[in-house]
């Protein structure tokens, strides 16, 4: 098992690209299997859950064409098995994505209950509900779900989420394209990997009205075609990297980005003293050499301050100026990183979903474990504003989510390398 060892100290300096975004990539994955013809995906991010969704639906006998640049031709209409086995599916909390798109498309479709990082429960029951309401029965045993629409296929529906859900308002969306009839999405994500799968959905040829609001509107086509599109650049790699330089006192420019999609978390890096520039597809910050100032954090659901952002704040947090406070409303077990940041010298105190920081001028080196995708991106962090050389373990988890970070990293001046255990 992979380490990265980071010798900390000096500010981060320099310009990098952002990949395209794996929360956007995943489900435009997962759609294409709604399409009779096949479908080009352009930008995709060189990421083990990438390959690992290309891997589900080779299993499921879909006929795809990988290029040089990971660009994906999918032929969803080849596909001879509905079933995601549970020793893909266990790695990578996504897979329950293909279960929408299987549904409409053949009429039945069997998913092993996923898996992926340890940060909380993350039930799936919206996502069920919501076919149930399209005349779907489901049922659940020995760890799958099997799903089998009604005899015409799914008809269009009155949807309300109990709750905002990302998972299941793409998995509903993706279903009702394919749908009799109008379907009514209410209380509905508004992400803008949300507005991407649909902008990729209506580019196959579906009828969708409202993405990107609290209410979308599908009307259901007999049949979707073929398009190539390009996935969006990735908001929270491209926020993780601001942070970093932030808590260095660096200054960087990040290249094939859109600031539209990092509004409350430019905000927040303006309120630790940043200088933020950008335009139609960069942005720059600048610290100017100085200390950052503790912001206080409470994540909500998009537009309001991400939850994949969170243990990013919560280092820079712990080497800024004052004492901030970092409530976690979304994932109940996403504060878990402060406990290895503390062994490096932070001071973080937790109660409840709250973090609560007293910012201290320098970490010190330590070997720490990363628990999940962004706890492993938080102790990266810790570790360039450490004194000495820091350790991450376990990163298999940053390698989910980043796409070589290292290289990205030390173009950015970092001294940061991968060792094997």
């Amino acid at each position: 098992m992979d380490k990265l060892l980071i010798s900390g100290g000096g500010p981060l300096a320099g310009e990098i690209r952002v990949s395209g975004s794996k929360n956007a990539a995943l489900p435009i994955l997962a759609a294409t299997l709604l399409s009779s013809e096949p479908v080009m995906v352009r930008n995709l991010p060189h990421l083990h859950d990438i390959t690992t969704m290309i891997a589900l639906l080779r299993s499921m006998g879909t006929e795809l064409i990988v290029d040089e640049n990971l660009g994906v031709e999918i032929n969803g209409s080849t596909t001879t098995k509905t079933t995601a086995p549970y020793e893909l599916v266990r790695t990578m909390r996504a897979s329950i994505l293909v279960l929408g798109p299987l549904l409409a498309h053949f009429g039945h479709a069997r998913v092993s209950f996923p898996g992926g990082c340890a940060i909380g429960s993350r039930p799936v029951d919206q996502h069920l509900r919501g076919f149930e309401a399209m005349g779907a029965i489901i049922d659940v045993d020995a760890g799958y779900i099997t799903a089998q629409a009604p005899e015409g296929g799914l008809r269009g529906a009155h949807v309300l989420f109990d709750m905002v859900t990302v998972g299941g308002t793409e998995n509903v969306l993706m279903a009702a394209t394919l749908a009799k009839g109008r379907t009514v999405l209410e209380n509905a994500a508004r992400e803008p990997e949300i507005v991407d799968l649909a902008n990729c959905l209506i580019a196959m040829g579906a009828k969708i009205s409202g993405h990107g609001s609290a209410t979308i509107t599908i009307d259901g086509v007999e049949r979707l075609n073929g398009c190539t599109y390009s996935v969006m650049a990735d908001r929270i790699e491209a926020g993780t990297y601001l942070v970093a330089a932030a808590a260095t006192r660096g200054s960087i420019r990040l290249r094939d980005i859109g600031p539209e999609t990092l509004e409350a978390v430019l905000v927040k890096l303006e309120e630790a003293g940043a200088k933020i520039e950008s335009g139609d597809n960069w942005i720059t910050l600048d610290m100017e050499g100085r200390r950052p100032k503790a912001v206080n954090i409470k994540t909500m659901p998009y537009p309001g301050f991400p939850t994949d952002m969170q243990a990013q704040f919560t280092a820079m947090n712990a080497v800024a100026s004052g004492v901030s406070h970092v409530t976690e409303t979304i994932f109940e077990n996403r504060l878990i990183q402060t406990h290895e940041m503390n062994r490096m010298g932070a001071k973080i105190s937790i109660e409840g979903n709250t973090a609560m920081i007293t910012g201290t001028e320098r970490l010190k080196a330590a070997p720490v474990m990363a628990s999940d995708l962004r706890a492993s991106a938080s102790l990266v962090i810790a570790g360039l504003v450490a004194d000495g050389d820091t350790l991450v373990d376990r990163i298999y988890h940053i390698d989910r989510g980043y796409e070589c970070i290292e290289e990205k990293f030390h173009a950015l001046g970092a001294t940061i390398r991968r060792v094997a255990n």
